[in-house]
């Protein structure tokens, strides 16, 4: 693809920016205050993508004391300074607080150091404060220039030259405290350690029957607690935003024994760092430990997480997402103009956008300052959408009101499985659950599929029946890939025997098909004129109407975290290339974000056919790479991407071609990617969709309450997904001509415009369609 937008020349990415950039030539990047993991992805992105447009990139090391220090502090990198860095965690061009910036003195330094190797393009990666000093730092460029060449520093001509300073952020922050992004840079990594151990400790709390109190980090934003709370089915959770209300210690003491007394063998409770009561007295982990033991005599323990979250190597959406921001930050550096805003680069739905900086920064400070004035519904609703959504989703699961107190609807709904399994099928069984009784349903689940269905193989399930299913993988109701195609007289006649109202089915492509058959059926079996609503499970995320599936998100962690090994295993022994071939069926989604998020040479999909001279391209820049000092090549391959260039045979190839110059592997990583405990993303989508469709399905079944009414419309048998920015419910009607039956996969799918990524940041020559990259938005505080 061509640029087309109407500012660009004709022709490739790289002249078009190359014509933007002018006389502005170097991009300074530096990462500030607390680390986070992917911060070093964003700083290989920014890297490669301003050498790609023809740019000297500098590192910045230490933050802004390495700006202020100057000398070997800011030194220029090439392509094979940011090689292995993907997989690490923290900064390897340092962070630290600095003091001296904070002063005029301190900023006058740090602009005579940047306009000695002329850098006038800043990427700041960091919190609001650092991004906050950025901005401020850009506002006084010209002032500081005229001081710097009254006092003979610079010259006059200096002065014109570098007039002005570009300004672009990356919120780079484990806390996921800066209002305009879904999600900042670590946030994601953070919670696979922070779920890490709590599956850890759950084993160990449930042999002694313990209550383990866990502080998680979150000095003024309770995001990590929140999420984590929904991730495992927490008992209790205490956040900044939204403190407990007075006589909590009682509740949540009756709580605590309610669970036990329902044979439940563990507690636990999750505390923010800055957790506090509705006084803005701080709750501490101890405090609520004393309170257990001195109420109700648990063994009670406190496990403190502190910098274990910051660690570690950075998770597939964090890299995803850093070498997403990265690459867009020096195309919004390279556009901007002496008027443009500083902006920050952030992340809404499946979309890179920019925001205003000090836009994003003023929302931020609303947050703490609704905090302070003890208004936490404003703290909430000024946090966003998807944080109210998380707080309104947990509390309707982790609480059950007394039977007496649910009013009853007399309907029954149906849940199941269907399909090949994926992690994050049983966090969304247990929501669909909860939700269900919480509105006053029957729920009954189907055990293994349309084939248990058809043998009616269907039970009651009640409320701590789905109890501790968040965290494991497969599907504990059991599924298959059988159609009801053959079965649909059975199937008729459970749903009649069962008195069945509404059907909630989970599963993939198989669960598309399987609602299309339903849906077909319903003229000649009238049981089947019921709401029915499936959410999309498959690690392939080939289900038309969503964006993403369920599970996908595990085996691309899972993809990434073996071709981590695999590369480590290939710098050892040198010269080595290996052949890694992934699921997916036709979908190359795995293959192509795993690919990005594993900063491999290449990877095949059967979406961007490719030939004999493709192949043998890719062999000549994997001979090339290796007269660097990177000695090692990573290509993946998507299962069906191709009929005749099988793995077998561009194994064959690539081993024939390269040798004298490396040598070759394979590896088929098979069905480890469907196994495996569910990724933080996929148990929290998980919970939320599954909780989105019971809603829907609760308010259809009011809509026909008392009226007998049969559903026999389109909008009453929906795929439920993510599309853009939106959760919407499409009607499957819709999404058959959306739909590549052959193939199964979706006409059109929105990870493909992100192939020039993952082949810029190999150094391939790659062309992008500009028109894609982010304008300048404004935040909307209720819909971030």
């Amino acid at each position: 693809m061509d640029a087309d937008d109407s500012r660009a020349p004709k022709g490739s990415l790289r002249k078009f920016l190359e014509h933007l950039f002018g006389a502005r030539k170097a991009i300074g990047v530096l990462t500030s205050g607390g680390d986070a993991q992917g911060m070093n992805a964003a700083v290989r992105a920014v890297v490669r993508m301003g050498i790609y447009v023809g740019a000297k990139v500098y590192f910045i090391y230490e933050g802004y004391q390495g700006m202020v220090d100057g000398g070997a502090n800011i030194a220029e990198a090439d392509w094979e300074s940011v090689s292995s860095i993907l997989q690490v965690g923290g900064t390897i061009i340092g962070s630290a607080r600095c003091q001296a910036f904070r002063t005029r003195e301190g900023r006058l330094k740090a602009a005579c150091n940047l306009l000695q190797r002329g850098i006038t393009n800043l990427c700041v990666i960091g919190g609001d404060g650092s991004l906050t000093g950025a901005n401020l730092f850009r506002k006084e460029w010209s002032g500081l220039l005229e001081e710097l060449a009254r006092n003979g520093q610079i010259d006059k001509e200096a002065v014109q030259k570098y007039a002005y300073l570009n300004v672009v952020g990356m919120v780079g922050s484990i806390d996921n405290d800066f209002c305009g992004t879904d999600m900042t840079i670590g946030t994601d990594s953070a919670l696979h350690r922070i779920i890490e151990v709590i599956d850890a400790i759950m084993t160990t709390a449930q042999s002694h029957q313990r209550t383990f109190v866990l502080e998680v980090m979150g000095r003024h934003c309770g995001y990590l607690a929140l999420v984590s709370a929904l991730a495992c089915g927490a008992d209790w959770v205490f956040l900044p935003e939204s403190p407990p209300e007075q006589g909590w210690e009682e509740q949540m003491c009756v709580k605590l024994s309610e669970n036990r007394a329902r044979k439940k063998r563990l507690n636990i409770i999750i505390v923010a760092e800055g957790a506090i009561d509705t006084q803005n007295k701080p709750i501490t982990s101890e405090k609520i430990k004393e309170l257990v033991v001195t109420q109700l005599g648990y063994d009670t323990r406190v496990t403190i997480l502190g910098h274990v979250q910051r660690g570690g190597t950075p998770s597939a959406f964090d890299r995803i997402l850093a070498s997403r921001m990265g690459v867009e930050a020096v195309i919004a550096l390279l556009e901007a103009t002496p008027d443009t805003p500083a902006c920050v680069v952030s992340l809404n739905g499946n979309h890179a956008v920019r925001l205003p900086l000090m836009e994003c920064v003023q929302m931020t400070q609303d947050v703490q300052k609704a905090m302070d004035e003890r208004r936490f519904q404003d703290a909430v609703r000024l946090r966003g959408r998807s944080f109210a959504g998380n707080l309104n989703t947990y509390k309707r699961l982790a609480i059950k009101l007394p039977d007496d107190q649910i009013p009853k609807t007399n309907c029954n709904v149906a849940v199941i499985n269907v399909g090949a399994p994926a992690a994050g099928m049983n966090a969304a069984v247990r929501s669909a659950v909860r939700v269900g009784i919480a509105d006053g349903h029957r729920m009954l689940a189907i055990y293994d599929g349309f084939d248990g269905f058809a043998k009616g193989q269907i039970k009651e399930i009640g409320w701590t029946d789905v109890g501790g299913w968040t965290g494991q993988g497969g599907s504990i109701l059991g599924t298959k890939r059988i159609l009801p195609g053959k079965y649909l007289e059975e199937i008729a006649t459970q749903m009649r025997t069962h008195s069945i109202n509404a059907l909630l089915i989970i599963g993939g492509f198989e669960a598309y098909l399987g609602l299309l058959e339903l849906s077909a059926a319903r003229e000649k079996h009238e049981e089947f004129c019921v709401p029915m609503v499936m959410v999309p499970a498959t690690v392939s995320n080939n289900v038309p109407g969503s964006d993403f599936s369920i599970g996908a998100d595990t085996a691309l962690n899972t993809i990434t975290d073996t071709c981590d090994r695999i590369k480590q295993s290939a710098s050892g022994t040198k010269r080595r290339v290996f052949i890694i071939e992934t699921m997916g069926g036709y979908c190359g989604y795995l293959a192509n974000m795993g690919g990005l998020a594993a900063g491999a040479d290449a990877a095949y999909i059967f979406e961007e056919p490719f030939d004999i001279r493709d192949l043998q391209s890719n062999v000549e820049h994997l001979t090339e790479k290796m007269k660097t000092t990177i000695q090692r090549g990573l290509v993946l391959r998507n299962e069906s991407c191709s009929e005749n260039y099988t793995t077998d045979f561009i194994y064959q190839l690539y081993s024939e071609e390269g040798k004298g110059v490396f040598d070759c592997r394979k590896n088929v990583l098979g069905h480890m990617q469907q196994g495996g405990a569910p990724s933080p993303f996929d148990r929290n989508f998980g919970t939320k969709i599954s909780a989105r469709a019971m809603e829907w399905i609760t308010a259809k079944l009011k809509e026909a309450r008392g009226r007998g009414k049969k559903f026999t419309t389109d909008d009453s048998v929906c795929v439920l997904g993510i599309s853009k920015r939106n959760v919407i419910f499409q009607p499957v009607a819709e999404l058959k001509q959306q739909t590549d039956f052959e193939h199964r996969i979706p006409k059109e799918q929105w990870w493909l415009k992100l192939r020039f990524l993952m082949k810029i940041l190999a150094k391939y020559k790659a062309s992008y369609n500009i028109s894609d990259s982010g304008r300048l938005e404004h935040v909307q505080p209720w819909s971030l």
